[in-house]
């Protein structure tokens, strides 16, 4: 069975940082791209960023560039989502999603696996 599971999550002070796991099993992620998404209470989920099936292209929101980072961890099977100079507005769930494809997906409705979230709140 395919599974994706996120980790990572947690509360942490604005300005802080968070390191989010995507892992996945029964299938290796080499050659998937790996989207990370965030859904805040009320708001539509929207994409953060992603890496290609190749490792070698990533994009980010605007929201997010330059704060968030997204990377391979071949040895773990998983992909990391490093994020710093957080802001109450990260706030959201977040989720991975993998799609079999060289390059990124244009829309989330192009990704087949999809993990169950996993929450980031930002609070003093």
């Amino acid at each position: 069975q395919l599974q994706l599971v996120e980790s990572g999550g947690g509360l942490v002070q604005p300005g802080g940082s968070l390191t989010l796991s995507c892992a996945a099993s029964g299938f290796t992620l080499d050659y998937y791209a790996i989207g990370w998404f965030r859904q805040a209470p009320g708001k539509e989920r929207e994409g953060v960023s992603c890496i290609s099936g190749s490792g070698i292209r990533t994009n980010y929101s605007d929201s997010v560039k330059g704060r968030f980072v997204v990377s391979r961890d071949n040895a773990k099977n998983a992909v990391v989502l490093q994020m710093s100079s957080l802001r109450p507005e990260d706030t959201a769930v977040y989720y991975c999603a993998a799609e079999f494809s060289s390059w990124c997906p244009s829309n989330r409705g192009e990704y087949n696996y999809w993990g169950q979230g996993t929450q980031v709140t930002v609070s003093s």
